[in-house]
């Protein structure tokens, strides 16, 4: 188990300078107060109403980094910071919320299956660590690898969905930056600090699905090595 601790070790080091970059990003662009006076929340409403969408509710929710599209109830849901403040930031992280509405509006196909996925994934998680580690106990015993491939199918199940959650966060924000140029919603400086600012991002993302991938690799191998002793 020694390899699997290593891989989670540096995958969190990564996550936590990618984090910590993202946060300081944001703190950064936080000064970077729009021209046009406008809020988070403002923002959010004017795209929805500029692609036509009538139906989603933007709403302030607690919590920092908390910002989310639910396309249940559809509703935005900026985080209180976001909500109520006039800066780049506030406007990058609404204008990618609504950039999710828009994918729900247009039929996005990414977004659609990602949300078909999502009663797998939630059993997925709850059961492969558990799976895994009996697993690797059984197999260490009796060398019956079956019940790791059972908990490895479920740990890919996982890790499918956050390679398929990538294209869906670059497309809200590829909708967002558009909007925000198009729309003339933002001077160019405020319009760069919006695209640094979702770029790291998307990054933990990256991180997020690169880290799944390499947990997923080593306990293959480890499933390949326990059939062949």
């Amino acid at each position: 188990m020694t390899g699997y601790y290593i891989i989670i070790g540096l995958f969190m080091l990564i996550s936590w300078f990618v984090g910590n970059k993202l946060k300081s990003k944001f703190r950064h662009y936080s000064k970077v107060f729009l021209a046009n006076g406008m809020s988070g929340r403002e923002i959010a409403e004017k795209m929805l109403a500029d692609n036509g969408i009538h139906d989603v509710q933007v709403i302030s929710t607690p919590g920092q980094l908390t910002d989310h599209y639910n396309p249940g109830d559809k509703t935005v849901n900026l985080s209180e910071v976001v909500y109520n403040e006039r800066n780049a930031a506030a406007a990058a992280v609404a204008a990618h919320e609504v950039g999710h509405a828009v994918q729900h509006a247009v039929g996005y196909n990414m977004l659609q299956f990602r949300s078909k996925m999502v009663p797998m994934v939630s059993l997925a998680s709850r059961l492969n660590q558990w799976i895994l580690m009996l697993g690797l106990i059984v197999m260490a015993s009796s060398k019956n690898a079956t019940l790791l491939w059972i908990g490895i199918f479920l740990f890919a199940v996982t890790t499918a969905f956050a390679f398929i959650t990538l294209p869906v966060e670059y497309d809200a924000s590829n909708r967002a930056l558009a909007w925000l140029k198009g729309s003339n919603m933002v001077l160019p400086n405020e319009y760069d600090g919006a695209k640094d600012s979702l770029k790291w991002a998307a990054r933990t993302y990256v991180v997020a699905a690169i880290g799944s991938l390499a947990q997923l690799l080593y306990f293959v191998m480890m499933a390949l090595g326990g059939r062949k002793e």
